[in-house]
């Protein structure tokens, strides 16, 4: 079997790609640079910082993997949808929710089988908030773009409110007065192992989702369910024609990415987000970022790794800028121009792609071809 070598346009497409990537990232930091050093800030440190506390400190890198891990399984979650033609942007809600249920088992048992029924409790939970907006969609023609990010308010609101009722499902923690109310801690024996290497710690979660994404990977490319997915989303009236059913696939669709997101809410608290216990804001903005890293790596399930793990880098190492004198509000400026620089190179290459497919010819039919349906017969 011989590989076949990129041609020169696939390789000029590349490099244009990733030079736009370097512009977009200088001139992020430049801006981030001059931002901090109008506050009055050390606007010499922008990126020294972010790599110090994302990879180059003693047991950062351990901390960016942990961060890596949720972001990528959101990102995965997405994939699916997409690819089905739907547009999930309700993974913050899926989060919390997928969380919330999660601490909800953890905390009324102990030991792995515990564990085990918590990460599949915050998979049933996202994968249930999610289809409520796959039943509003194939029942009352709702956009899952409007339901989903409206469910997030309602997700955010709705387990905050259970944190301060103990009656209810939560069980909030009694040491903590109502206005900063959290859950219990799980217990010790209901945690994700740590993996310990070169003295950074991460949680077993990092290299099983790792392997998740290579399964996603081979399910949507290898399997008749992937390419069932592709024929809906892209073009639903050929894939009802062939037999594919579009509620019933749409609506697993769905379903897998909200579940996906809740996983990755429960991976999160069994790994020692928030001190192992469910708090308001948990979610804590990665649904919202997994999404990026899926739109980022235009959703291939093996690209979200690296992808995944530059975002991480961003939230942890921006943790670390705070760090040097840094006024709060201003780092999460720079992680926003950050995550708008990455952004940039895949916009421009799809409006390229655009472009390229609305000026591109259409092949001139051929002489027989046209003779027989010029007089309304098919092509010979």
């Amino acid at each position: 079997m011989t590989m076949r070598r990129p041609d020169a346009s696939t390789v000029r497409r590349g490099v244009v790609l990733l030079a736009l990537y370097a512009v977009s990232i200088a001139i992020a930091l430049v801006a981030s640079a001059v931002l901090i050093a109008i506050t009055g800030g050390p606007w010499q440190k922008v990126l020294s910082a972010l790599l110090d506390g994302s990879f180059r400190n003693a047991g950062r890198w351990g901390g960016t993997f942990g961060e890596a891990a949720p972001l990528l399984l959101v990102a995965l979650g997405a994939i699916v949808s997409t690819r089905a033609g739907l547009v999930n942007i309700g993974q913050e809600g899926q989060v919390a929710v997928g969380a919330a249920l999660a601490t909800w088992v953890a905390t009324r048992n102990s030991g792995a089988v515990a564990l085990i029924a918590a990460l599949i409790g915050g998979f049933v939970g996202g994968a249930l908030w999610a289809g409520v907006a796959a039943l509003l969609r194939y029942w009352r023609k709702v956009p899952e773009v409007i339901s989903t990010l409206l469910l997030v308010f309602i997700a955010s609101q709705g387990t905050g409110y259970l944190l301060t009722r103990t009656f209810l499902l939560l069980d909030p923690d009694p040491n903590k007065p109502n206005r900063v109310q959290t859950s219990a801690q799980l217990d010790a024996s209901t945690r994700i192992g740590q993996i310990r290497v070169f003295g950074n710690e991460f949680p077993w979660s990092v290299p099983v989702v790792v392997l998740l994404a290579v399964a996603v990977g081979v399910v949507l490319h290898r399997t008749v369910w992937g390419f069932r997915l592709s024929v809906l989303g892209r073009n639903p009236r050929t894939a009802q024609r062939t037999g594919v059913s579009v509620v019933r696939s749409g609506a697993a669709a769905l379903a897998v990415g909200g579940a996906m997101a809740g996983l990755a809410g429960a991976a999160m608290l069994a790994g020692g987000a928030a001190n192992y216990r469910y708090t308001p804001g948990f979610a804590n903005n990665v649904g919202w970022e997994g999404l990026l890293v899926a739109l980022v790596a235009r959703n291939r399930p093996l690209v979200c790794i690296p992808v995944a793990l530059l975002f991480a880098s961003l939230r942890t190492g921006a943790g670390f800028l705070a760090a040097t004198g840094v006024e709060r509000s201003i780092v999460d400026v720079v992680r926003a121009l950050l995550v708008l620089a990455l952004l940039v190179p895949p916009a421009v290459a799809a409006i390229r792609r655009r472009r390229a497919a609305i000026e591109e010819p259409a092949p001139a039919p051929s002489s027989g071809a046209s003779a027989s349906t010029a007089f309304g017969g098919a092509p010979a």
